[in-house]
Parts: structure tokens; C-alpha cells; sequence
């Protein structure tokens, strides 16, 4: 067709009987986004505090296994809160099924929660734990818990979730990790806290990565994750993951050339050292709260993304077409 043609007929866009949309959407409550997250605490600052604890690091691994336990704690509470009763997280409980993402996460939210409250309340009562059985199994255990909620949402029909099954288990244990080194740099003592920085520096960066691989190969599915709710709360993950990472790393010593001491005096170095250590504190808990609230967002971003999907037929359309 020439420039100077026009079609007679406009473009049609797809429709459904009656506007109803062609695959259902969630029928999840706004308590699960909050799941997600918490459940991504708790797996990510298990690993942590596990690799502190052997590491030798106890402050670090105390607050961290801290972070572990209120993540435990607050996941079963939030997903209860969404089925209605307990006797419906109960009776989940009564099978193990191996193809349910939900089955399996809830015997993981289980073992895991066990294994970190015993592994939290030991190195609690003794400061110079080492590690053991319990750390252990909660750190194996940990990362699981922390990414199986991407494949619970993958699990499904809904085109913007299940076309993203490869990389999603990437970006929420790379957002997971985020907010277990934003947690436990909010306490842990400032000569312990650098380790968390540099992990939450490398877990942001992971984090945009895979968030762009995944966008890109979704295609014009991914207009699901950039456009209404589901693309604002995209936007500001983005903004304040990259600002706590900005955060970490500028407060960090390792990423500026080595401080000189001064030739004025012990006094003088002394000052400085105190403002140094008080700008590297106040830097380490912004970018702490930006990460949490980052790794809030991402989990709104995604959430959301499954709805708007849902409701769009040319998503569903293109993905009948594509397979």
C-alpha cells in the first residue's frame, strides 16, 4: 500500500464477549505483594546471616539472622491473612506435591521457618557461635524460599508472568539479597557493616540487569511492567534501588582513594575520622531504607504487571500466536 493510499476499514482492536477478559485474573489480595517481599527477607538474610556466621562476623550475622526471624514470622501471618482462615495454610500441609509452586513453598516457609528461629535464638544466647546444623539448613533452605515465589507467579496463564519464567527467579533473588544487606546495615555495627554494603551494591546491579534482560525478551509483553501501576511502581524500584546502591558506594571507603592522614596533629585525623565515620553511618541507613523500599516496589511492580495482563487481550492474543 502506497503512502498516499488509506485503508477503508480501521484497525481493529481485540475484543472479548461481553468485555470480560480472555484469561482470569489473580484473585490475590494486596497482602501478597507484602508475602513476597517478607519471604525474600527471610531466604535472602538467612543466606547472610549463614555466611556471616562462618565468616566470623557475629554482629553481622546476628543482625542478619534478625532480619531471617521477622521475615519468617511475617510471611506465614500475611498469607494466612490472604486465604481467610489457618486452617487453609494448614491444609496445604497435608500433601507434598512437587508440580504446586504453592504447596512447595508453603513446607519451605515451614522448614525454613524452624531451622532460622532455632538458628536466630542460638547465636543470639551465645555471641561466639560459629555456626552449626541449624545455620545450615537454614541457609540451604534460604534461597529457595526466597525465589519460589517467582516461580509461583510463572506458574500460570497470565502472559506477562509466564512468558518471564527464566529470568523472574533471578530478579527476586537479586531484589531479595537487596533487602537482606539494606535490613541488616539499618543495626549492625559500623566496623561489621561493610561486607552488607558491598553486597547490596552488587545485588542492585544484578537486580536492574536482569530486570532489562527480562524486559527485553518479553517484548511487547512487557508493556504489562512499564504502563499503569504495575510501571510506576517499576519506575520508582528503579530509582530507589539505584540511589541506595548510589548510597552504599559513596559511603563506602574501598570506592575512593585512600585517606591521607593529616599532618596537623592526632587531633585533627581524629575529627576527621569521626566525620568520615559519620557521614559513611548516615549514608549506610539511607541506602539501607532505599533498598527495602525498593525491593517493596519491585514486588508491587510485578504483582500489578499479572493484572494488567491479564485484562489485555492483545497480550494473550500474541502469545497464542507466538506458541
Amino acid at each position: 500500500m502506497s503512502p498516499r493510499e488509506k485503508t477503508l476499514v480501521p484497525r481493529e482492536e481485540p475484543t472479548t464477549y461481553y468485555g470480560r477478559p480472555i484469561v482470569k485474573p489473580p484473585v490475590w489480595k494486596p497482602e501478597i505483594p507484602f508475602y513476597f517481599f517478607f519471604g525474600g527477607l527471610a531466604g535472602g538474610s538467612a543466606v547472610l546471616a549463614a555466611t556471616a556466621t562462618f565468616a566470623g562476623r557475629p554482629g553481622l550475622a546476628r543482625r542478619a539472622w534478625g532480619g531471617a526471624f521477622v521475615g519468617v514470622t511475617v510471611s506465614p501471618l500475611l498469607l494466612i491473612k490472604d486465604l481467610g482462615k489457618p486452617s487453609r495454610f494448614l491444609n496445604m500441609l497435608r500433601v507434598f506435591k512437587v508440580t504446586s509452586p504453592m504447596n512447595i513453598g508453603a513446607w519451605l516457609l515451614l522448614a525454613n521457618g524452624g531451622a532460622t528461629s532455632l538458628a536466630a535464638g542460638l547465636n543470639l544466647l551465645n555471641e561466639e557461635r560459629r555456626g552449626g546444623a541449624p545455620e545450615v539448613l537454614a541457609a540451604a533452605l534460604g534461597a529457595p524460599l526466597a525465589t519460589y515465589t517467582a516461580a509461583l507467579v510463572t506458574h500460570s496463564a497470565i502472559p506477562a508472568w509466564s512468558e518471564a519464567r527464566v529470568e523472574m527467579p533471578f530478579v527476586f533473588a537479586a531484589s531479595a539479597t537487596a533487602s537482606a544487606a539494606g535490613a541488616a546495615i539499618l543495626t549492625v555495627p559500623a566496623d561489621e557493616a561493610q561486607p552488607a554494603r558491598r553486597l547490596g551494591i552488587a545485588a542492585a546491579i544484578a537486580e536492574e540487569a536482569t530486570t532489562i534482560v527480562l524486559r527485553k525478551r518479553l517484548g511487547p509483553l512487557a508493556e504489562a511492567y512499564e504502563q499503569g501501576t504495575a510501571g510506576k511502581f517499576g519506575k520508582a524500584a528503579r530509582a530507589l534501588t539505584i540511589a541506595g546502591a548510589l548510597a552504599f558506594a559513596v559511603g563506602d571507603d574501598a570506592f575512593h582513594p585512600d585517606h591521607r592522614r593529616s599532618s596537623i596533629g592526632r587531633l585533627t585525623r581524629s575529627k576527621d575520622e569521626r566525620r568520615r565515620a559519620k557521614r559513611r553511618n548516615a549514608l549506610s541507613l539511607a541506602g539501607g531504607t532505599l533498598l527495602l523500599a525498593g525491593s517493596v516496589c519491585k514486588r508491587w511492580s510485578v504483582f500489578k504487571a499479572g493484572f494488567q495482563s491479564a485484562e489485555d487481550p492483545t497480550q494473550v492474543i500474541q502469545t497464542q500466536f507466538s506458541s
